[in-house]
């Protein structure tokens, strides 16, 4: 990972993501069915520590998914061609860039490229919020509260 190597540790340079152009990158594309076999939340903190707070893939493994969003990462789901179009414009332009927008839900570049992406109004909600689990416990403390005092003090 990007500043996470141990002393004397080389970087792979023929690892993709260690190529200069992708240094600080924080949105990656990838292919179908990713996070595939990643059923736990080891694999979005992996991403997470990396620095990506969005990916950008057809599909993605159902429990690595909820994992993202319970995690802080946006995982946006393109079409194959929506895809291989933002490989391909990656590839052929050096610093290539997406702004991905999840209040307007688009996908964008400076080249007039742009795609419209769903995310669950609840999950949206919480990203934009930067709500996890244990936030939204803590939304509801007073009632929470409330609730608790009521019971210790019944008979």
């Amino acid at each position: 990972m990007i500043g996470r190597y141990l002393p004397g540790e080389k970087l792979n340079p023929d690892f993709v993501l260690n190529q200069p152009r992708y240094k600080g990158a924080s949105v990656i594309l990838a292919r179908a069915n990713f996070g595939c076999g990643s059923s736990r939340e080891h694999a979005p903190w992996a991403i997470l520590d990396y620095g990506f707070r969005t990916i950008l893939a057809p599909s993605y493994a159902d429990i690595f998914y909820n994992n993202c969003f319970k995690n802080g990462i946006l995982p946006v789901t393109l079409s194959n061609e929506q895809i291989d179009e933002l490989f391909q414009r990656a590839e052929k332009r050096q610093g290539y860039r997406v702004t991905v927008d999840l209040e307007k839900q688009t996908v964008t570049d400076d080249s007039g490229l742009s795609y419209s992406f769903e995310v669950d109004p609840f999950r949206r909600d919480c990203l934009l919020r930067g709500l996890d689990d244990i936030d939204l416990t803590l939304v509801h403390d007073a009632h929470i509260t409330g609730f608790e005092g009521k019971n210790l003090s019944s008979p």
